[in-house]
């Protein structure tokens, strides 16, 4: 939708907009087997050094991560590959992963997750496990990304989730490794903001990237929340229409974005920055973020924006 349509509230307020785009700077997109066509769009539209983070779906093969990871490099981004531990046989296994990335892609930083199966096929039960080994270290990793959950787990309690977030940021800051959060995809923005107030009362003063969907049609969006676990029933997102907003004809998490950049304004929560999974497709998600981030936007009465077309 093009932003005249939108009813503006202003053409500002200028501190608002300054606040959105201030945590629009640096955004970071998920990408799953990026082709040629999708990575001549993001080459187009994307920052140099923009992270790509590489997801691990269960049929993608050690041989397409890494090629994948070795493109995005080429075209100067900054490849930063899931590595899902429990589909892992041996330390072998995660050793010669790790060295391909590093000789073939360059790869300094890379998401830790257990991963989606029930059963480990190798020794690693759990992130922590990869992150105490040593292999990361050892192969050229300098940085991980680990799992954050504002909305909650399926499976697990709000006290275990920060019983682990914890014990794994100690294990990587005591093996040498940096560390940031980078929460699965959210729909409340009161629930990102509870949780990122709980975060620093614990004295987790790690950089977040919190997770969005991308513009994404809402069939896609109701189907990968599903999916993923995540707590918003296909009624709660169709009643919260103003939520996403229609951006030729798909939805934009510009209701999200929002209250969290204001309320994140001036560091007062910290590192915090935004972090988009593309299921309506990476070049889609690519120029929405950027026009966003570069503030081509228009406010609106309902506490969302609309991103100005080129």
């Amino acid at each position: 939708m093009r932003a005249s349509a939108l009813k503006p509230l202003t053409e500002g307020p200028a501190e608002t907009t300054a606040q959105i785009t201030a945590f629009m700077r640096g955004f970071s997109i998920e990408a799953t087997r990026p082709q040629a066509d999708e990575l001549a769009a993001l080459t187009s539209v994307l920052p140099a050094n923009t992270a790509v983070y590489l997801t691990a779906v269960p049929k993608l093969s050690p041989c397409e991560l890494i090629a994948g990871a070795a493109r995005l490099r080429a075209l100067g981004f900054e490849p930063v590959p899931h590595l899902a531990v429990r589909a892992l046989a041996s330390r072998d296994a995660l050793g010669d992963l790790l060295s391909r990335l590093a000789a073939l892609a360059g790869v300094r930083r890379a998401l830790v997750i257990a991963g989606d199966g029930d059963r480990a096929e190798g020794p690693f039960k759990a992130a922590i496990d990869a992150i105490e080994s040593g292999l990361l270290q050892r192969h050229g990793i300098v940085e991980i990304g680990i799992a954050g959950y504002p909305e909650g787990h399926p499976r697990l309690s709000p006290e275990t989730l920060d019983r682990a977030l914890k014990a794994k940021i100690d294990a990587a800051e005591q093996t040498g490794l940096r560390v940031h959060i980078v929460t699965q995809f959210a729909f409340d923005p009161a629930a990102i903001l509870r949780w990122l107030h709980r975060l620093r009362a614990l004295g987790l003063e790690q950089p977040v990237r919190i997770g969005m969907a991308g513009p994404t049609g809402l069939s896609t969006l109701l189907r990968y929340a599903r999916r993923c676990g995540v707590r918003a029933s296909a009624q709660g997102l169709t009643q919260r229409a103003g939520l996403v907003k229609h951006l030729l004809g798909v939805n934009a998490p510009d209701r999200i974005i929002r209250p969290v950049a204001e309320a994140c304004a001036g560091g007062r929560l910290g590192p915090v920055a935004a972090h988009f999974f593309s299921f309506g497709g990476a070049p889609a998600t690519a120029r929405w973020a950027a026009a966003t981030a570069a503030g081509r936007i228009v406010l609106d009465r309902a506490e969302g924006f609309g991103v100005e077309a080129p």
